[in-house]
């Protein structure tokens, strides 16, 4: 099973998704967006983003 994104409205009334591993875990979060769509928005915008995204070791 892939992972799936989970739309939510926190207790503030803002939207937001995380991203969950097939194993349930959570491996991002991404949060305060004003309406459910541009939550939804933000789900797609990640899922383009990271099909192409290099991995940069930042560790000093």
């Amino acid at each position: 099973m892939a992972g799936e994104f989970e739309v939510f409205e926190d207790m503030a009334g803002e939207y937001g998704f995380r991203l969950k591993a097939s194993n349930g875990e959570i491996v991002a979060v991404g949060g305060s967006y004003d309406t459910l769509a541009a939550a939804k928005e933000g789900c797609a915008e990640m899922q383009r983003a990271a099909a192409g995204a290099d991995v940069v070791d930042v560790v000093s």
